[in-house]
Protein backbone atom coordinates (compact mmCIF):
# COMPACT_ATOMS: atom_id res chain seq x y z
CA UNK A 1 0.00 0.00 0.00
CA UNK A 2 1.00 3.17 -0.72
CA UNK A 3 1.75 6.09 2.18
CA UNK A 4 -1.25 7.78 -0.12
CA UNK A 5 -3.78 5.47 1.00
CA UNK A 6 -2.79 5.31 4.53
CA UNK A 7 -2.82 8.96 4.52
CA UNK A 8 -6.85 8.63 4.11
CA UNK A 9 -7.01 7.57 8.01
CA UNK A 10 -8.81 9.99 9.68
CA UNK A 11 -7.46 8.82 13.20
CA UNK A 12 -4.43 6.34 13.90
CA UNK A 13 -6.09 3.27 15.69
CA UNK A 14 -3.65 2.76 18.72
CA UNK A 15 -4.08 6.48 19.64
CA UNK A 16 -7.13 5.69 20.80
CA UNK A 17 -9.59 7.05 18.38
CA UNK A 18 -12.46 5.54 15.74
CA UNK A 19 -10.91 4.75 12.55
CA UNK A 20 -12.34 6.36 9.39
CA UNK A 21 -13.64 2.33 8.96
CA UNK A 22 -11.93 2.21 5.36
CA UNK A 23 -9.50 -0.46 5.20
CA UNK A 24 -6.43 -0.58 4.14
CA UNK A 25 -7.05 -2.13 0.10
CA UNK A 26 -9.13 1.25 -0.98
CA UNK A 27 -11.55 0.85 -3.58
CA UNK A 28 -10.97 4.13 -4.98
CA UNK A 29 -13.60 6.51 -4.27
CA UNK A 30 -16.03 4.16 -2.20
CA UNK A 31 -17.57 5.19 1.28
CA UNK A 32 -16.82 3.51 4.56
CA UNK A 33 -19.94 2.08 4.55
CA UNK A 34 -20.09 0.94 1.26
CA UNK A 35 -16.98 -1.07 1.89
CA UNK A 36 -17.94 -2.80 4.69
CA UNK A 37 -20.96 -3.67 3.56
CA UNK A 38 -18.84 -4.86 0.39
CA UNK A 39 -16.51 -7.07 2.55
CA UNK A 40 -19.71 -8.74 3.75
CA UNK A 41 -20.70 -10.10 0.64
CA UNK A 42 -17.40 -11.01 -1.16
CA UNK A 43 -16.08 -14.28 -1.21
CA UNK A 44 -12.52 -15.59 0.76
CA UNK A 45 -10.47 -15.96 -1.98
CA UNK A 46 -6.71 -15.81 -1.16
CA UNK A 47 -4.23 -13.32 -2.83
CA UNK A 48 -4.77 -10.36 -0.79
CA UNK A 49 -7.17 -8.49 -3.48
CA UNK A 50 -10.17 -5.86 -2.68
CA UNK A 51 -12.44 -9.29 -1.68
CA UNK A 52 -11.25 -8.82 2.27
CA UNK A 53 -8.99 -8.44 5.16
CA UNK A 54 -5.33 -9.85 4.84
CA UNK A 55 -4.22 -11.15 8.10
CA UNK A 56 -1.44 -12.32 9.37
CA UNK A 57 -0.86 -14.92 11.91
CA UNK A 58 2.19 -15.77 13.80
CA UNK A 59 1.89 -18.98 15.36
CA UNK A 60 4.03 -20.31 18.48
CA UNK A 61 4.64 -23.39 16.45
CA UNK A 62 3.37 -27.02 16.14
CA UNK A 63 4.90 -28.44 19.46
CA UNK A 64 1.59 -29.91 20.50
CA UNK A 65 -2.04 -31.60 19.41
CA UNK A 66 -3.32 -28.55 21.19
CA UNK A 67 -1.42 -26.51 18.87
CA UNK A 68 -1.87 -28.16 15.50
CA UNK A 69 -5.53 -28.25 16.08
CA UNK A 70 -5.78 -24.64 17.23
CA UNK A 71 -3.49 -23.86 14.21
CA UNK A 72 -6.06 -25.87 12.31
CA UNK A 73 -9.15 -23.80 13.61
CA UNK A 74 -7.53 -20.47 12.94
CA UNK A 75 -7.27 -21.92 8.75
CA UNK A 76 -10.25 -22.88 8.57
CA UNK A 77 -12.48 -20.47 10.22
CA UNK A 78 -10.40 -17.76 7.79
CA UNK A 79 -10.70 -20.29 5.00
CA UNK A 80 -15.07 -20.25 5.74
CA UNK A 81 -15.36 -16.79 6.60
CA UNK A 82 -16.46 -13.98 3.63
CA UNK A 83 -15.00 -10.94 5.15
CA UNK A 84 -10.73 -12.62 4.80
CA UNK A 85 -9.61 -12.50 1.90
CA UNK A 86 -6.13 -14.51 2.92
CA UNK A 87 -4.48 -15.86 6.19
CA UNK A 88 -0.79 -15.46 6.07
CA UNK A 89 0.42 -18.07 8.19
CA UNK A 90 4.00 -18.32 9.92
CA UNK A 91 5.26 -21.51 12.04
CA UNK A 92 7.46 -19.82 14.37
CA UNK A 93 9.11 -23.32 15.19
CA UNK A 94 9.12 -22.29 18.73
CA UNK A 95 11.69 -20.06 18.13
CA UNK A 96 11.06 -15.79 19.09
CA UNK A 97 13.42 -15.07 16.40
CA UNK A 98 11.73 -16.75 14.05
CA UNK A 99 8.36 -15.21 15.19
CA UNK A 100 9.61 -11.71 15.40
CA UNK A 101 10.92 -12.08 11.57
CA UNK A 102 7.32 -13.07 10.90
CA UNK A 103 6.73 -10.14 12.15
CA UNK A 104 8.29 -7.96 10.23
CA UNK A 105 7.64 -9.02 7.36
CA UNK A 106 4.09 -9.18 7.78
CA UNK A 107 4.68 -5.11 8.61
CA UNK A 108 6.28 -4.81 5.63
CA UNK A 109 3.62 -6.44 3.51
CA UNK A 110 0.97 -4.11 5.17
CA UNK A 111 -1.34 -6.34 5.87
CA UNK A 112 -4.58 -5.55 7.72
CA UNK A 113 -4.17 -6.95 11.28
CA UNK A 114 -1.30 -9.45 12.56
CA UNK A 115 -2.37 -12.22 15.39
CA UNK A 116 0.77 -13.07 17.16
CA UNK A 117 0.30 -15.92 19.43
CA UNK A 118 4.18 -15.08 21.22
CA UNK A 119 6.36 -18.08 22.71
CA UNK A 120 7.63 -15.94 25.78
CA UNK A 121 5.96 -12.77 27.18
CA UNK A 122 9.28 -10.94 27.11
CA UNK A 123 11.32 -9.27 23.96
CA UNK A 124 8.14 -7.37 21.99
CA UNK A 125 8.50 -3.92 22.26
CA UNK A 126 10.37 -3.49 19.85
CA UNK A 127 8.48 -4.97 17.12
CA UNK A 128 4.92 -4.10 18.22
CA UNK A 129 5.56 -0.73 18.51
CA UNK A 130 7.09 -0.75 14.90
CA UNK A 131 3.46 -2.54 14.07
CA UNK A 132 1.85 0.48 15.91
CA UNK A 133 3.89 2.87 13.60
CA UNK A 134 2.58 1.40 10.70
CA UNK A 135 -0.85 1.73 11.47
CA UNK A 136 -1.36 -2.16 11.85
CA UNK A 137 -3.16 -3.13 14.97
CA UNK A 138 -2.15 -6.56 16.39
CA UNK A 139 -3.89 -9.09 18.26
CA UNK A 140 -2.78 -11.70 20.83
CA UNK A 141 -3.98 -15.16 20.36
CA UNK A 142 -3.98 -17.80 23.58
CA UNK A 143 -0.52 -16.74 25.04
CA UNK A 144 0.28 -12.77 26.63
CA UNK A 145 3.14 -10.70 26.71
CA UNK A 146 4.33 -8.29 29.50
CA UNK A 147 2.26 -5.62 30.90
CA UNK A 148 4.39 -3.07 29.94
CA UNK A 149 3.31 -3.58 26.67
CA UNK A 150 -0.36 -3.86 27.30
CA UNK A 151 -0.87 -0.32 24.88
CA UNK A 152 1.05 -1.55 21.95
CA UNK A 153 -1.54 -4.32 21.36
CA UNK A 154 -5.26 -4.35 20.61
CA UNK A 155 -6.72 -7.22 22.49
CA UNK A 156 -5.83 -10.91 23.57
CA UNK A 157 -7.96 -13.43 23.09
CA UNK A 158 -7.01 -17.03 25.39
CA UNK A 159 -6.91 -18.70 28.13
CA UNK A 160 -7.22 -17.70 31.51
CA UNK A 161 -3.76 -19.50 32.37
CA UNK A 162 -3.96 -18.59 36.22
CA UNK A 163 -7.30 -19.75 36.63
CA UNK A 164 -6.45 -23.41 34.92
CA UNK A 165 -3.72 -23.35 37.61
CA UNK A 166 -5.94 -22.36 40.32
CA UNK A 167 -8.71 -25.30 39.05
CA UNK A 168 -5.30 -27.71 39.39
CA UNK A 169 -4.61 -26.55 42.94
CA UNK A 170 -8.07 -26.95 44.21
CA UNK A 171 -8.29 -30.40 42.83
CA UNK A 172 -5.16 -30.88 45.02
CA UNK A 173 -6.44 -29.74 48.15
CA UNK A 174 -9.52 -31.31 48.25
CA UNK A 175 -8.29 -34.63 46.66
CA UNK A 176 -5.38 -34.47 49.39
CA UNK A 177 -7.24 -32.83 52.69
CA UNK A 178 -6.75 -35.63 54.35
CA UNK A 179 -3.02 -36.61 53.80
CA UNK A 180 -0.28 -35.67 56.43
CA UNK A 181 1.70 -33.69 53.79
CA UNK A 182 1.23 -34.00 50.62
CA UNK A 183 4.44 -34.47 47.65
CA UNK A 184 4.48 -32.78 44.65
CA UNK A 185 6.56 -33.03 40.94
CA UNK A 186 5.88 -30.33 38.98
CA UNK A 187 6.29 -30.18 34.92
CA UNK A 188 7.01 -26.92 33.70
CA UNK A 189 5.73 -25.62 30.29
CA UNK A 190 8.40 -23.33 27.93
CA UNK A 191 10.50 -21.19 30.48
CA UNK A 192 9.22 -17.75 30.00
CA UNK A 193 5.51 -18.55 28.07
CA UNK A 194 2.45 -16.96 29.80
CA UNK A 195 1.11 -20.47 30.20
CA UNK A 196 3.75 -21.67 32.58
CA UNK A 197 3.97 -18.69 34.26
CA UNK A 198 0.38 -18.41 35.08
CA UNK A 199 -0.49 -21.95 35.32
CA UNK A 200 2.51 -22.02 37.90
CA UNK A 201 1.49 -19.06 39.69
CA UNK A 202 -2.10 -20.32 39.91
CA UNK A 203 -1.20 -23.75 41.14
CA UNK A 204 0.44 -22.42 44.45
CA UNK A 205 -1.89 -19.26 44.81
CA UNK A 206 -4.33 -21.82 45.76
CA UNK A 207 -2.31 -24.44 47.90
CA UNK A 208 -0.25 -21.62 49.68
CA UNK A 209 -3.43 -19.01 50.34
CA UNK A 210 -5.12 -22.36 51.95
CA UNK A 211 -2.35 -23.31 53.84
CA UNK A 212 -2.24 -26.55 51.95
CA UNK A 213 0.64 -29.11 53.92
CA UNK A 214 2.64 -29.99 50.54
CA UNK A 215 6.23 -30.81 49.14
CA UNK A 216 7.70 -29.14 45.83
CA UNK A 217 9.80 -32.38 45.61
CA UNK A 218 11.17 -30.65 42.41
CA UNK A 219 9.92 -28.55 39.16
CA UNK A 220 11.60 -28.30 35.36
CA UNK A 221 10.43 -27.58 32.40
CA UNK A 222 9.79 -30.37 29.57
CA UNK A 223 9.22 -27.36 27.01
CA UNK A 224 5.45 -28.79 26.50
CA UNK A 225 6.53 -31.20 24.72
CA UNK A 226 6.09 -34.95 25.15
CA UNK A 227 9.73 -35.83 24.48
CA UNK A 228 10.37 -33.52 27.25
CA UNK A 229 7.99 -34.79 29.25
CA UNK A 230 9.17 -38.14 28.98
CA UNK A 231 12.84 -36.88 29.88
CA UNK A 232 12.40 -34.92 33.05
CA UNK A 233 9.67 -37.70 34.29
CA UNK A 234 12.86 -40.16 33.83
CA UNK A 235 15.25 -37.46 35.80
CA UNK A 236 12.93 -37.27 38.15
CA UNK A 237 12.05 -41.25 39.06
CA UNK A 238 15.92 -41.40 39.20
CA UNK A 239 16.29 -38.26 41.92
CA UNK A 240 12.91 -39.30 43.64
CA UNK A 241 11.53 -42.85 45.14
CA UNK A 242 8.17 -42.96 43.65
CA UNK A 243 7.06 -44.47 46.89
CA UNK A 244 7.60 -40.28 47.99
CA UNK A 245 5.25 -38.98 45.22
CA UNK A 246 2.03 -38.27 45.72
CA UNK A 247 1.27 -36.24 42.21
CA UNK A 248 2.30 -35.03 39.21
CA UNK A 249 1.18 -31.67 37.87
CA UNK A 250 1.49 -31.00 34.34
CA UNK A 251 1.24 -27.95 32.63
CA UNK A 252 0.11 -29.79 29.19
CA UNK A 253 -1.00 -32.73 28.20
CA UNK A 254 1.62 -33.60 26.04
CA UNK A 255 4.15 -33.59 28.56
CA UNK A 256 2.23 -35.65 30.90
CA UNK A 257 1.53 -37.98 28.53
CA UNK A 258 5.62 -38.18 28.08
CA UNK A 259 5.91 -38.63 31.68
CA UNK A 260 3.17 -41.22 32.32
CA UNK A 261 5.11 -43.13 29.57
CA UNK A 262 8.28 -42.99 31.37
CA UNK A 263 6.36 -43.80 34.66
CA UNK A 264 5.22 -47.51 32.83
CA UNK A 265 8.87 -48.02 31.58
CA UNK A 266 9.98 -47.54 35.14
CA UNK A 267 7.27 -49.84 36.53
CA UNK A 268 5.46 -47.48 38.19
CA UNK A 269 1.59 -47.11 37.52
CA UNK A 270 0.41 -43.98 36.55
CA UNK A 271 -3.25 -42.62 38.18
CA UNK A 272 -2.22 -45.19 41.22
CA UNK A 273 1.01 -44.83 42.28
CA UNK A 274 1.50 -41.50 41.35
CA UNK A 275 -1.96 -39.05 40.82
CA UNK A 276 -1.43 -37.07 37.45
CA UNK A 277 -2.95 -33.82 36.96
CA UNK A 278 -2.65 -32.77 32.82
CA UNK A 279 -3.65 -29.39 31.67
CA UNK A 280 -5.38 -28.92 27.93
CA UNK A 281 -7.93 -31.70 27.43
CA UNK A 282 -6.56 -33.19 24.03
CA UNK A 283 -8.40 -36.67 22.81
CA UNK A 284 -5.32 -38.66 23.94
CA UNK A 285 -4.96 -37.20 27.43
CA UNK A 286 -9.41 -38.07 27.71
CA UNK A 287 -8.12 -41.27 26.68
CA UNK A 288 -5.38 -41.59 29.08
CA UNK A 289 -8.08 -40.48 31.86
CA UNK A 290 -10.80 -43.13 30.60
CA UNK A 291 -7.60 -45.76 30.95
CA UNK A 292 -6.91 -44.73 34.65
CA UNK A 293 -3.79 -43.06 33.74
CA UNK A 294 -4.65 -39.32 34.77
CA UNK A 295 -6.57 -38.20 37.65
CA UNK A 296 -7.70 -34.79 36.63
CA UNK A 297 -7.93 -32.49 33.06
CA UNK A 298 -7.88 -29.16 33.41
CA UNK A 299 -9.67 -28.14 29.91
CA UNK A 300 -7.92 -25.32 28.04
CA UNK A 301 -9.81 -24.62 24.45
CA UNK A 302 -7.64 -24.32 21.27
CA UNK A 303 -10.72 -24.05 18.85
CA UNK A 304 -11.31 -20.67 18.86
CA UNK A 305 -10.89 -19.68 15.15
CA UNK A 306 -14.17 -17.85 14.42
CA UNK A 307 -14.20 -15.61 17.69
CA UNK A 308 -10.67 -14.85 16.29
CA UNK A 309 -11.78 -13.79 13.13
CA UNK A 310 -14.54 -11.86 14.57
CA UNK A 311 -12.35 -9.73 16.76
CA UNK A 312 -9.95 -9.16 13.70
CA UNK A 313 -12.89 -7.81 11.96
CA UNK A 314 -13.98 -5.40 14.47
CA UNK A 315 -10.60 -4.32 15.57
CA UNK A 316 -9.77 -3.19 11.90
CA UNK A 317 -13.09 -1.97 11.64
CA UNK A 318 -12.38 0.89 14.60
CA UNK A 319 -14.85 -0.69 17.07
CA UNK A 320 -14.52 -1.20 20.85
CA UNK A 321 -13.02 -4.31 22.19
CA UNK A 322 -11.99 -5.47 25.58
CA UNK A 323 -8.45 -5.72 26.39
CA UNK A 324 -9.15 -9.47 27.38
CA UNK A 325 -11.63 -11.71 25.46
CA UNK A 326 -11.74 -15.47 27.64
CA UNK A 327 -12.38 -18.27 25.78
CA UNK A 328 -14.98 -20.49 27.99
CA UNK A 329 -13.33 -23.97 29.31
CA UNK A 330 -14.24 -26.52 31.87
CA UNK A 331 -12.48 -29.21 34.25
CA UNK A 332 -12.51 -32.90 34.51
CA UNK A 333 -12.82 -35.71 36.64
CA UNK A 334 -12.26 -39.88 36.53
CA UNK A 335 -16.29 -40.09 36.31
CA UNK A 336 -16.53 -37.71 33.13
CA UNK A 337 -13.34 -38.68 30.88
CA UNK A 338 -15.38 -41.61 28.90
CA UNK A 339 -18.17 -39.60 27.77
CA UNK A 340 -16.57 -36.07 27.16
CA UNK A 341 -13.81 -38.61 25.02
CA UNK A 342 -15.77 -38.65 22.11
CA UNK A 343 -16.44 -34.89 21.83
CA UNK A 344 -12.83 -33.60 21.38
CA UNK A 345 -11.77 -32.01 18.55
CA UNK A 346 -8.08 -32.78 18.96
Amino acid sequence: MSGADRANKNQHFFRGAARSGVTRRLVGGLAATGLLLGLAACGGDSGGSDDGLVIGFVQVGAESAWRTANSESVRSSAGEDDRIAELKFIDGQQDQAKQLEGMRNLITQRVDAIVLAPVVETGWTEVLEEARDADIPVLLADRSVEQSDEDLYATRLGSDFVEEGRKAGAWVTEEFADADGTAVLELEGTVGSAPANDRKAGFYEVLDGEGFDYDLLDSQSGDFTAEGGKEVMEVFLQSHDPEDVDVLYAHNDEMGLGAIQAMEEAGVEPGEDVRVIIVDGSAAGFQAGADGKVDYIVECNPVFGDQLMDLAVDVVGGEDVDKYVPVEESAYGPDEFADELPNRQY
